[in-house]
């Protein structure tokens, strides 16, 4: 089974996307204090500039189950042991958590022991190709039917009283609710993607995965299909106000903030209509890219053929930058903001959202040459287990 290079090429789009929200999030000057998506003090551009990064951990995620289904049929179909293709998603799944608590966090806040421990999207991808590995061996179609309850019935949860008590609030938190829990004065942790939701989207990746066995012209058919249907039933719910978000849409005070009101999905944790959004979109980017090749493809390859490298390096450049500009601008390293959600960035410091793009597209071109090496240099050592897990 050959390489899909579709799933790499949009992969690396969405990776690229990714580092703009993160740019914002660090260097941006209202970054701490205006929410891009409230309606009520934002702008579209920035309220787009936050909402097209949307587009990213659900794809990641999704092409996460897309990949994992791929490797085992790879296996299965060389004769090779499938179970021990299973013991690796789960091997895999434990370092990408480990990951998460450690090199992850530490490029979020840069000081140790941490004031916020985050868990967001490796995280849930590690636990995900855990649970996946167990799941797979149930029919495609069973862990497809399991992806689309998790999807269409989490949203159930938002009509249930909130849940009393530390514990079960934090187990809750953990598998579906996002939540911050202050353990001591001095150290929080906010379960940013709870499980459950997050792994019924890695089931639907998974699901179609069979769907990269069919021919080209098959699978962009039913790519495109299944894309489009995705898009009209979040256009059906979204309009009907009834169900799906637990954020309703209302008209604005022009048409340009009505449709802004109209795709101000849920994130945290991932409503019913921001999967269908953004996963719609997503398949409609498989079906355009699946087949393509140019310059642009090839270099959104290089990105998306070593996820993991260039997720961990682009945090810890986008930190360096940050205090770069903290002190190009005055700032003592040593004055550090004390609210963590800062990332430390002290107070009056940053940048205007131009520069946000400029600096975005700056480090996007400087990541290229590295994650070029590295795609290059896992690919002539194969005999290095552990490059298959970074």
């Amino acid at each position: 089974m050959t390489r899909v290079t579709s799933i790499d090429v949009t992969r690396g789009l969405v990776m690229v996307v990714m580092a703009l929200d993160h740019v914002r999030d660090l260097l941006h000057i209202t970054a701490a204090e205006q929410d891009p998506t409230d309606l009520t003090t934002t702008t579209p551009v920035l309220f787009l500039t936050r909402w097209i990064t949307h587009l990213c951990a659900p794809t990641f995620v999704f092409l996460s189950g897309t990949s994992a289904y791929l490797s085992l049929q790879k296996q299965a179909q060389n004769g090779q042991d499938v179970e021990a293709g299973r013991r690796f998603l789960r091997q895999r799944g434990l370092v990408l958590v480990v990951l998460e608590l450690t090199l992850i966090n530490f490029a979020f806040w840069f000081e140790f022991p941490y004031r916020v421990l985050l868990l967001q999207v490796i995280w849930a991808i590690g636990f995900g190709l855990i649970g996946l590995s167990f799941l797979s061996r149930l029919r495609v179609q069973t862990v497809g039917i399991i992806g689309l309850l998790i999807m269409f019935g989490h949203n159930l949860l938002q009509f249930l009283p909130p849940i009393s008590g530390n514990a079960p609030r934090f187990i809750s938190s953990l598998f579906f609710r996002t939540d911050l829990f202050q353990i001591t004065p001095k150290f929080a942790i906010l379960v940013g993607y709870p499980l459950i939701p997050w792994l019924g989207i890695m089931l639907l990746g998974y699901a179609i995965g069979p769907l990269f066995q069919k021919s080209l012209a098959n699978r962009r058919l039913w790519l495109a299909q299944l894309g489009l249907g995705s898009l009209a039933v979040f256009t059906l719910l979204r309009y009907s106000n009834l169900y799906g978000d637990p954020a309703l849409w209302s008209g604005q005070k022009d048409a340009v903030f009505t449709v802004l009101s109209f795709i101000n999905v849920s994130k945290y944790p991932p409503s019913l209509l921001y999967c269908l959004l953004m996963l719609g979109i997503a398949l409609l980017i498989l079906t355009l890219t699946d087949g393509l090749s140019n310059a642009f493809t090839r270099i959104l390859t290089v990105y998306g053929a070593v996820p993991m490298f260039y997720y961990i390096l682009h945090w810890y450049l986008i930190h360096l930058l940050m205090l770069a500009v903290s002190v190009g601008q005055g700032a003592s390293l040593s004055e550090q903001n004390p609210n963590p959600f800062t990332f430390g960035r002290p107070v009056g410091i940053g940048v205007s959202l131009e520069w946000v793009y400029l600096i975005w597209i700056g480090l996007v071109v400087a990541l290229y040459p590295l994650c070029r090496w590295y795609g290059r240099y896992k690919s002539a050592h194969p005999e290095k287990v552990w490059l298959r897990y970074v």
